[in-house]
């Protein structure tokens, strides 16, 4: 990992020696937060910061002399004055850092302090611990919900953590005692008062723009003592995180105990590095404003109108793919189109805590959405391949128009730019293999397991035959199958799903689905059909009655393929052997000897000997039984017989002991849809 050197720099002029005094001081230069470093005045002290991340620098400023604000350990605090003139300037409207703050620390610099979220204040060790003793006044950038920040443009009084015991979007209300919204990040000179009134105990910060009066009422005002927090000699200073994209600039600063900071004369202001004051003051001349912005507008208006042209001529070419493969699903599902802005913010900006899981398509991540505190699950998928567009469009087709109680809903969709998102119902049990394999103590009785075979065996039903097309999943397995607040089981991912009209076959021509669940004749034919997901399905049932995955290197030779181990079991009368152990003998054995069984018997390597899933649904709810010849039926998994391209249902098993290759399929695909 490279290690960024965050450097402090500013430039520093002394406005003379007469104004630093025992008590306060003032300063009319500028210093600059993030840089090369440079120190021109014996006065203050800079600090560089090291960190491990490249993506913000960290700098802090602090006055090299302390200041006493107490006259002993348990006495109260001196009333206090300071104000600061800054400007925050961005090269990338995509970032604008996190800020900066003013800070009361009881050394010089904050030793250990992070950048980033951290705004060189503190890390995550020491965050929120009373032994800090620091006092400040943010003046906040980014919205980091980890901190609970109100807005992305904020000021915040903060006591020994990034918490703020009081914060306020950043403003000031005018002589009328309406609210003015200013923006920290705007690149304009901002003044700002942090002052302390020792007699009432209370801590005003008013905030406003320059060659505008003081406003009247604060924007924060806190009453509290802040004797407990400050030792009786304290620094102040400066710190902030920013990158190479934005600097924070200091443009003037003046401090004082026991009285009133002394004005900064705005006259001696310093320019901003590649700001004009003419586009930053807020009080300038109004009519030059207009008359320069509709000189701007009269010059660039021939090259905008080219160039919006030229861009709209770009686009369009660039979406002509989107275009041919997604208008029609769009004029469908457009009122279920969510905000990319929406999503952000109920994923709190997609951050790495809110993910759920990932896979070869893209990431899942949970998240609630605003106003309404709806708890869902965002799919963030790349279109940058022609796979992940192709599930895409295959889950907005198929499951955004399925309704079943077994199957996972999904709510809506997002495109952006290069991302798209799929939104879909949060189940906060997560997948079924964590009960599985995953969390040891959330181990799920024998109830539980037959109820949720029974659940996906409901949802094929609906998927294979009361949909009003044939829908084929093809990617059957625990991973797949989400577990709700009641236990139920809902299938989803329809990433690989097939569809096609009763009656006629799909048309596949390449092998998908995951190892261990994949139909032997798929590899021999390359076609998917119903009889693919019996077969995944039989695996399935084997797979959560046994308690263990359909192939495991790590067992015993005899046991390293489940199917065979089962079969093996059953031969020598012992089938019940493979029942999870951790079950002990807490199951019921007719329940779990049919499973076995039916698992056996759909996942058999020949197509033609499976039962389509409405005879699988009458077997496990106990309205049909196994035929009597199902056990020769099983054991006969050795033919190479299998082009039937159906399932056989509960009344075609063939009666007496014959071999597979004399069963002659009597449902064809269609049939086995309807």
């Amino acid at each position: 990992m490279s290690c960024t050197i965050l450097i402090l720099y500013f430039f520093l002029k002394l406005a003379s020696s007469d104004n630093n005094t025992q008590d306060g001081f003032l300063f009319d230069g500028f210093f600059k937060l993030g840089g090369s470093a440079e120190v021109n005045n014996s006065n203050m002290s800079s600090h560089v910061i090291f960190a491990d991340s490249g993506l913000s620098e960290a700098g802090q400023v602090f006055y090299n002399r302390t200041f006493k604000f107490k006259n002993s350990t348990t006495a109260p605090v001196f009333s206090f004055s300071t104000t600061f003139i800054f400007a925050v300037v961005s090269n990338d409207p995509e970032f604008s850092g996190h800020g900066l703050a003013f800070a009361i620390s009881p050394s010089n610099g904050i030793p250990g302090a992070l950048p980033n979220q951290y705004l060189g204040l503190f890390n995550a060790s020491n965050n929120g611990e009373i032994s800090n003793h620091v006092v400040a006044v943010e003046l906040d950038t980014d919205q980091d919900f980890q901190f609970e920040d109100r807005d992305d443009n904020h000021l915040g009084i903060d006591i020994n953590g990034l918490v703020s015991v009081k914060s306020a979007t950043a403003g000031y209300f005018d002589e009328h005692g309406h609210f003015k919204e200013l923006y920290l990040n705007s690149g304009k000179r901002i003044q700002v008062w942090v002052e302390y009134e020792s007699l009432n105990q209370q801590l005003n910060v008013t905030i406003h723009p320059i060659k505008k009066p003081k406003p009247m009422l604060p924007l924060l005002s806190l009453k509290r003592d802040l004797s407990p927090y400050f030792f009786e000699f304290m620094y102040v200073g400066f710190s902030s995180a920013s990158g190479s994209k934005c600097s924070h600039y200091i443009l003037g600063w003046s401090f004082r105990m026991n009285g009133q900071a002394e004005e900064i004369n705005l006259s001696t202001l310093p320019e901003i590095p590649g700001v004009t004051r003419d586009n930053e003051d807020d009080a300038g001349d109004g009519y030059r404003k207009v008359q320069k912005m509709l000189a701007v507008v009269l010059s660039l208006i021939g090259g905008i109108f080219l160039l919006l042209l030229i861009f709209g001529a770009l686009m369009i070419s660039r979406r002509r793919k989107f275009i041919r493969v997604l208008e029609d699903w769009e004029v469908l599902y457009g009122p279920h189109r969510f905000s990319y802005k929406d999503l952000f913010i109920a994923t709190q900006g997609f951050r790495d805590r809110q993910l759920l899981g990932k896979g070869g398509f893209g990431r899942v991540y949970r998240g609630i959405l605003p106003f309404s505190n709806v708890q869902i699950a965002v799919k963030r998928i790349s279109h940058d391949s022609s796979q992940g567009m192709r599930e895409f469009v295959a889950e907005i087709a198929t499951i955004g128009r399925l309704r079943h109680p077994n199957l996972v809903r999904l709510l809506g969709y997002c495109r952006r730019k290069n991302e798209l998102f799929l939104v879909y119902d949060y189940m906060p049990n997560g997948s079924l293999d964590k009960f599985l394999y995953r969390v040891p103590n959330c181990m799920l009785d024998w109830k539980q397991r037959f109820k949720i075979i029974k659940d996906v065996a409901s949802a094929l039903f609906y998927l294979h035959q009361q949909w009003v097309q044939v829908i084929i999943h093809r990617d059957i397995k625990p991973a797949n199958v989400l577990i709700d607040n009641e236990m139920n089981a809902r299938l989803g991912d329809f990433g690989l799903a097939r569809l096609c009209d009763h009656g006629n076959d799909p048309q596949t021509s390449h092998v998908a689905g995951t190892p261990g669940y994949i139909d032997p004749e798929i590899v021999q034919r390359g076609k998917s059909t119903t009889c693919t997901d019996i077969y995944a399905f039989g695996v399935f049932m084997l797979e959560v009655t046994c308690g263990r995955k359909p192939v495991d290197p790590r067992t015993s030779p005899e046991k390293v393929v489940l199917i065979d181990w089962v079969m093996n079991c059953w031969d020598r009368g012992a089938i019940l052997e493979t029942v999870d152990c951790r079950l002990g003998n807490d199951y019921v054995s007719h329940e779990a000897e049919l499973v076995l069984k039916l698992g056996l018997l759909c996942s058999h390597p020949v197509a033609a000997a499976r039962p389509n899933i409405s005879s699988v649904v009458q077997f496990l709810d106990g309205a049909a039984q196994l035929p009597e010849n199902v056990s020769s039926i099983i054991k006969s998994r050795d033919s190479s017989d299998g082009s039937s391209q159906g399932g056989v249902g509960k009344d075609e098993f063939p009666s007496g002991n014959v071999s597979i290759a004399s069963l002659t399929f009597t449902e064809s695909f269609a049939s086995d849809g309807r």
